[in-house]
């Protein structure tokens, strides 16, 4: 569709090649060592932006799933009923192997560069729709506790790897290929989960489980790992929609939450009734086995975040380079030019972290240096890109002026999704003391993944200075109250050396607006020259 001069109308932004037309993504993927991809990631990115799967994107939000808890008769149901759009973008996503391509049949970790190229892939899908994203997260992450359950857990890696959708309701053991979900928050303790109260009482065959989740993800997967309280204190376990019988197992979905975004997929509250679990991995060790899965799940909150921001950038960038005000292009005019340049240096800063981030998953079996990262950095890129997010997004909605806040567009829906990343698998707070407690367990190896991340950023403005306090907030007498600042700074610094260790070309610009600071609080105060801002737009335009 052509936009018409007469009403100064930017044209519909369909059929974008979310690979080619993003630099930052690009260069990522060939500074982490994924370049023999990029044919394959091509095609991913062509397909993913066309403007069928666009329309798919807006039909399953615009057409949220249904709880179907009784029948006519008034027999239990418990099943949700999705529109078609979400089965064909699972689909789509599964066929990509989006929710395995990280694992091997037997549970063990694909090669590398199996994680950036994922990474890439989940980018792009995330630029387009992020509910139906959930089963792709927990299944992922549930792969190495179902490695380490009974043979029959073991058994179901075999059907997530198939790449198969199959949405029918029968048990694991009938399908082409299978999803697992995952429920660990409970109404009485929220981020506690050592205080869950659910129980699993041991059978001859497994456990019973009795109690309830407050949020469960991706409730019409195939099994679930939950946390449930056993004689030897908190266990993970995996309870499957069925029964080894055949029979429905006895998991009771009470309602579907109501969310602000992430509208397209359901969470719901459920009570287990007595239902059948196999233990993965040993008695008293859930908390354990569930924060290697979060690991995992908060790395992708990261991802989906900076693929928002990605998302939200590209809507800005194309409308104002074709509206026109006060006889230029809004994107000719300095102002907005100065507003899109900062947008697009914080995406590009988002893309460097979170793609560094990835490699080290995929080095962090062979190094120790790298697992340290991992477990480091993984909260802090989540906690600064995700929290960045909302606020980058409903800038990006100025940029379209009155047309940014109408639901016609897609900008609400992805103001609407931007908060969820901040929130799920540990709000602020919680990933803070994270660090902390990593801080405190690993005191040398924090210590020495910030001077390997100052050794590579080291010729940058600002790097000195944020080394310093990160430090200071490490050392302080009160690190609860300095922990923000720690992570935030912490973060900051990551993202400098991976631009720097990538050789961006905007990573001096990164420093010297972001760690030596010197600019305002918003989008379009950092000071960039005329000459940087258009090199900036550059790398930036999606078309």
């Amino acid at each position: 569709m052509v936009g018409d001069d007469r009403f100064n109308q930017s044209p519909s932004f369909a059929d974008v090649d979310l690979y080619d037309s993003d630099r930052a993504l690009k260069d990522a993927v060939i500074a982490n060592e994924a370049v023999d991809e990029a044919r394959m990631l091509a095609a991913f990115g062509r397909r993913w932006g066309a403007g069928e799967m666009a329309e798919h994107a807006r039909l399953a939000n615009e057409n949220p799933p249904r709880l179907q808890a009784f029948d006519a008769k008034g027999f239990r149901r418990d099943t949700v009923e999705f529109h078609p759009s979400y089965h064909h973008l699972l689909k789509e996503s599964i066929g990509a192997s989006l929710h395995c391509s990280t694992w091997s049949s037997s549970g063990e970790r694909a090669d590398a560069p199996a994680e950036v190229a994922r990474a890439a892939r989940f980018y792009m899908v995330a630029q387009v729709e992020n509910g139906h994203l959930s089963p792709m997260i927990t299944t992922r992450a549930a792969v190495a506790p179902l490695a380490a359950g009974p043979k029959a857990a073991a058994d179901m890696i075999r059907k997530v790897v198939t790449r198969h959708y199959d949405p029918g309701f029968r048990p694991w053991e009938e399908k082409f290929g299978i999803t697992i979900g995952m429920g660990v928050t409970e109404r009485q303790g929220g981020t506690d989960v050592r205080g869950a109260v659910t129980r699993a009482e041991p059978t001859a065959d497994g456990y019973t489980i009795a109690g309830h989740k407050w949020f469960m993800s991706a409730p019409m997967s195939d099994a679930f790992v939950v946390l449930a309280q056993a004689q030897a204190g908190p266990t993970a376990v995996l309870v499957p929609r069925f029964r080894p019988d055949g029979s429905v197992n006895a998991i009771e979905y009470q309602r579907l939450k109501n969310k602000l975004g992430n509208r397209s997929s359901a969470s719901a509250e459920v009570e287990f009734r007595g239902a059948f679990a196999w233990r993965l991995g040993e008695e008293g060790a859930g908390v354990r086995t569930v924060m290697e899965m979060v690991q995992l799940t908060r790395a992708d909150c990261a991802v989906s975040s900076a693929g928002l921001m990605r998302a939200a950038l590209a809507q800005a960038l194309h409308h104002t380079r074709h509206r026109g005000v006060f006889g230029r292009r809004l994107s000719e005019q300095p102002l907005m030019r100065a507003v899109l340049a900062d947008l697009a240096l914080e995406v590009e800063a988002a893309v460097a972290l979170v793609f560094r981030l990835a490699r080290s998953f995929d080095l962090a079996g062979e190094s120790e240096a790298e697992r340290m990262r991992v477990r480091l950095l993984t909260p802090a890129a989540k906690y600064r890109i995700a929290k960045a997010a909302p606020a980058f997004v409903a800038e990006a909605m100025e940029c379209l002026g009155g047309n940014g806040f109408i639901e016609d567009g897609v900008l609400p829906r992805l103001y609407r999704e931007a908060p969820v990343n901040a929130i799920w698998e540990g709000s602020g707070n919680v990933v803070c003391l994270d660090v902390l407690r990593t801080l405190d367990r690993h005191r040398e190896a924090v210590l020495a993944v910030v001077a390997d991340l100052a050794r590579e950023a080291s010729d940058l403005p600002g790097v000195a200075a944020t080394v310093a306090s990160v430090k200071d907030a490490f050392d302080s007498d009160e690190p609860e109250r300095a922990a923000r600042l720690a992570v935030e700074r912490l973060a900051l610094l990551a993202a400098a050396a991976a631009l720097r260790t990538s050789d961006s070309p905007v990573a001096e610009l990164f420093a010297r607006t972001r760690l030596l600071g010197g600019g305002g609080l918003t989008a379009g105060t950092s000071g960039l020259t005329p000459i940087e801002t258009h090199h900036l737009l550059t790398r930036a335009m999606p078309e």
